[in-house]
């Protein structure tokens, strides 16, 4: 059967690696994974809680397609708490994971043609979802020279260049630099995206697992602004597949229709889960800390194995390298690191094209004595 040229997009290498390293585990291997943003935990408490109360009362059908009334409050509470922003929760959307959600906006806020312009290295699902849907990605290398970030300059260079651009979409904390955006910096680039007419994507997944530097949402200074955000990575819920986005108005009602049809609405227990799981911060900030003795652990074997580590590591759960002492192939690389020693990374090549033939990434979202194991691998097999 013939297949369309927009699914000729790049595979996400980093779970043909879980996929790789999946198999290798059922066959008795001693697998550790890096690859994926996994946490080790398991929802909290009240949330597994919460999902078995909805089972026994046979809570597993639709809902509104935004989500439950009751959710969206708890979203808005969320932000009143954390960030001091109100938030009415008719602006509120609840979606099936943050994937869902880039689709939606996506759909919503540009047309094929359009050009939208995210970091590089960045998360490699951005580059995929907006090709197959026709709209051109304009990568902007992010370094040291401006903080690892988009900036205004940065966006005027690209559009010097290619054009004028529809939509700017920026992730804080970053996967994989870890970079998190300061106050200064997102509020200079919310203020060039609405003086410019150009639709600006806050992606806010890993917040509340934020190191050093200022964890903002990009809601604190501006409406005009999609954000979206996840109980995959702080919440440990990767497989309810719940998330949310927060919307201008103007935006909500066609969000709403696209939902309706694609999606119906995401699961109701993981409402139900994701909704008790917001209370669950005290547990959750118990993980924090762990991911940050993980981070800090590979912060210092990492460089004496011979790995320099190429961007900060100030969010999320990641530790992005140059490997160039020991490859020019990162793929190969990874393959051949599970094939030798069952350690299980994701090749630099998934989130940058151009130089990420040199880089690796490693997740620390694992335990502490996986990550000592893995390196004490890595270091032995490098020798």
């Amino acid at each position: 059967m013939k297949v369309s040229r927009r699914s000729a997009v790049e595979p996400f290498h980093a779970m043909d690696v879980l996929a790789d390293a999946t198999r290798r585990r059922a066959q008795g291997r001693p697998v550790i994974s890096m690859a994926v943003g996994q946490p080790a935990y398991p929802a909290p408490r009240a949330a597994l809680d919460a999902a078995r109360a909805a089972l026994a009362d046979g809570r597993v059908g639709y809902t509104e397609a935004l989500g439950l009334a009751a959710l969206r409050r708890g979203i808005a509470d969320y932000y009143r708490a954390q960030h001091r922003v109100e938030v009415d929760p008719a602006r509120i959307a609840v979606t099936t994971g943050s994937s869902a959600g880039f689709n939606l906006a996506f759909l919503t806020l540009f047309d094929p043609g359009d050009r939208v312009a995210i970091a590089r290295p960045g998360y490699p699902a951005y580059r995929n979802i907006l090709a197959a849907l026709g709209i051109e990605t304009i990568e902007i290398e992010v370094t040291a020279e401006n903080d690892f970030t988009i900036t205004p300059e940065s966006l005027e260079a690209a559009q010097s260049v290619f054009g004028r651009l529809s939509g700017v979409l920026l992730a804080s904390p970053a996967n994989p630099t870890g970079t998190v955006t300061n106050r200064a910096h997102l509020k200079a680039l919310a203020h060039y995206c609405t003086s410019n007419d150009i639709a600006f994507i806050s992606d806010e997944i890993y917040h509340g697992l934020t190191f050093t530097g200022e964890e903002t949402s990009a809601l604190e200074l501006t409406d005009d602004v999609v954000v979206i955000n996840s109980f995959s990575k702080y919440y440990c819920m990767t497989g309810w597949r719940i998330g949310w986005m927060v919307l201008p108005d103007s935006v909500v009602r066609p969000i709403e229709r696209l939902s309706q049809s694609l999606y119906i609405s995401a699961p109701e227990i993981s409402q139900l889960a994701g909704l008790a799981a917001l209370g669950a911060r005290d547990e959750l900030d118990v993980h924090r800390d762990a991911y940050r003795r993980n981070r800090d652990l590979l912060a210092t074997r990492l460089p004496e194995i011979g790995f320099s580590i190429a961007s900060p590591m100030d969010g999320a759960f990641y530790a992005y390298v140059d490997a160039g002492r020991f490859t020019n192939d990162s793929m190969a690389f990874a393959r051949r690191m599970l094939a030798d020693i069952d350690v299980a990374a994701t090749p630099g090549h998934d989130f940058d094209p151009v130089g990420g033939h040199r880089t690796m990434r490693f997740s620390f979202a694992g335990g502490y004595d996986e990550m000592v194991d893995a390196t004490d691998r890595i270091a032995a097999w490098l020798k």
